[in-house]
């Protein structure tokens, strides 16, 4: 869950979390196989094989219902809320999905998952739909920095949108580099900056085949391929 020294490791993820589902089932460690499936899970989104995720998605929901692993419902309610903002659902539709995984958050003990997710999550269903980024938004988060020249060049502030944008550190090595190195892309596309559109696209070409963002299981800003062929 944790290989990312580089964008484009969802292969790798999926070849980790088969050999630990299968070693945990072997063993009968099922918070193990828990796992192995929620890592497939997210790797298998991130290749846009929403097959092979549903699958895993159930195995998880069936496990945590054996072994009582209530938490396992978070991930797998967000998956279902990408799975339909991927899917082609309409803004309204896929919106009110991640809300309603949203209202699981509060109190999962889970605060670092929570903050600035569901922003981020309404901001990914507008890039999908080409719409501007929501500007009555609050609360970003560690994604603050990604989201802020979208929401400024949304309020019609495209200077101080350019300027914001130079001072856009690089991603974590984390679930959401692809994600926010999507953001920085389409920023810079819009902005004609192209110092930091090189940069990105760069970043995001070893994960050419990805869905960017999915790898986290949670949401998706569309194929990576999309912003390396122009954002």
């Amino acid at each position: 869950m944790q290989t990312f020294g580089r964008a484009g490791l969802a292969p790798e993820r999926d070849r980790i979390g088969a050999e630990l589902v299968g070693l945990a089932a072997r063993n009968g460690l099922a918070t193990y196989e828990v796992l192995g499936h929620l890592v497939r899970l997210q790797a298998r989104a991130a290749l846009a094989d929403f097959a092979g995720a549903d699958g895993h998605a159930e195995a998880a929901n069936r496990l945590a219902e054996r072994h009582e692993r209530p938490l396992v419902e978070v991930f797998t309610r967000w998956y279902g809320a990408l799975r339909t903002a991927a899917g082609g659902a309409a803004p309204e539709e896929a919106e009110a999905a991640y809300r309603d995984a949203a209202a699981l958050l509060p109190g999962a003990g889970m605060p670092g998952l929570e903050a600035g997710l569901l922003p981020l999550a309404r901001l990914s269903v507008r890039v999908l739909h080409d719409l501007p980024a929501p500007t009555d938004a609050a609360g970003w988060g560690p994604y603050e920095p990604w989201a802020r020249p979208l929401v400024l060049l949304a309020s019609g502030r495209e200077a101080d949108a350019a300027a914001a944008l130079r001072r856009v550190p690089e991603p974590p090595p984390d679930l959401m580099q692809e994600a926010m190195w999507c953001l920085v892309a389409r920023a810079a596309a819009a902005v004609d900056d192209r110092a930091a559109l090189a940069r990105a696209r760069a970043a995001l070409a070893p994960a050419a085949g990805e869905l960017a963002g999915a790898g986290s299981g949670l949401l998706t800003f569309g194929p990576v391929a999309r912003y390396l062929d122009g954002g």
